[in-house]
């Protein structure tokens, strides 16, 4: 397969979760709170004249507190509680679902049941012939690249159950504790974070998920951790550096198997605020290839993230026929 690039997802991709991201972070943006159209009065209500208590609609629910929040406000993710209503279908990526319910949720089968790393949803489903329930975390596009990268369509993520990551950038484990999910017990996640605020999150992550080995080293110096990393299948990167192509490329000299893959999600404003995104993307695309390393996929994260792309590609590839 060539070398594809390609614009977002539209937003409704899949996951269902509606684009609501710019108009107030929560998955279906809050629509007006308790306000709604009428208040209590609402059209004469008991007081006659144009609206009762509640004039012209209280508020009329402009969106007001409830909504707002970044993890999906009041309405979270719909409808995601009662076990009958919702029904789990695996996603074409090995170890990614989604949840069918009164509204559609993209979610990883949870390592550590009963535990929310950053407050999203957990549905619990009943197993069909097995005692007990499965758990699930529903996993928030605004607040996930990956997530994003998903909803929008991307082919591959290279990254199934039982393979190895090494995760560059894992920020506080938002994202690490969903390839933590995906990767399950058999595989493992290297997640390397140079921030000890937010490596301190990442260690409580990492408590209660045993495949996932913190390390809170900076990643441009590889050489300072090589004697805790094996060899992985995949590299993700979402380090947010100026030099972030060339910290991916030495970290995959390191760690990355021949024909291993990368994932790098690239903000342009990042690299360079003052050019087109797609050139600065193009501008990392190239750097890449100079490092033998030869992306396959470039997808923009719209309507999850403005100005970022996420690049998929594979490491040296063999020479016998690889695409």
């Amino acid at each position: 397969m060539g070398y594809v690039a390609r614009g977002g997802g539209g937003g409704r991709g899949g996951g269902g979760f509606r684009g609501g991201g710019d108009r107030g972070g929560g998955f279906r943006g809050g629509r007006g709170g308790f306000g709604g159209r009428g208040g209590f009065g609402g059209r004469g209500g008991s007081g006659g004249g144009r609206g009762g208590f509640g004039g012209r609609g209280g508020g009329r629910g402009r969106g007001g507190p409830p909504g707002r929040g970044g993890r999906g406000g009041r309405g979270g993710g719909g409808g995601m509680r009662g076990g009958a209503t919702v029904v789990i279908e695996p996603h074409r990526h090995p170890g990614v679902f989604i949840a069918r319910g009164k509204e559609d949720a993209l979610v990883t089968l949870n390592m550590a049941p009963g535990d929310s790393v950053y407050g999203e949803k957990r549905i619990s489903i009943e197993q069909e012939g097995k005692e007990g329930k499965v758990e699930y975390r529903v996993w928030n596009p605004f607040r996930s690249k990956l997530a994003a990268a998903i909803l929008g369509g991307v082919d591959q993520i290279h990254m199934p159950p039982g393979s190895k990551v090494l995760y560059l950038g894992a920020a506080s484990g938002t994202t690490v504790s969903h390839v933590s999910d995906i990767v399950g017990p058999e595989g493992l996640v290297y997640a390397v974070e140079f921030s000890h605020r937010s490596g301190r999150d990442l260690l409580n992550v990492a408590k209660k998920r045993t495949n996932i080995i913190p390390i809170i080293e900076d990643a441009r110096h590889p050489h300072k951790y090589r004697m805790l990393v094996g060899m992985v299948d995949c590299v993700f990167a979402d380090v947010a550096q100026p030099d972030q192509a060339r910290i991916v490329s030495l970290n995959s000299s390191y760690f990355l198997k021949n024909g291993g893959h990368f994932v790098i999600s690239i903000k342009a404003n990042c690299i360079d605020s003052t050019a087109q995104p797609e050139a600065v993307f193009a501008g990392e695309v190239k750097k890449l290839q100079a490092d033998k390393m030869k992306p396959q996929e470039q997808i923009t994260l719209e309507p999850y993230e403005r100005d970022h792309a996420v690049v998929v590609g594979i490491y040296r590839p063999s020479t016998k026929g690889t695409a």
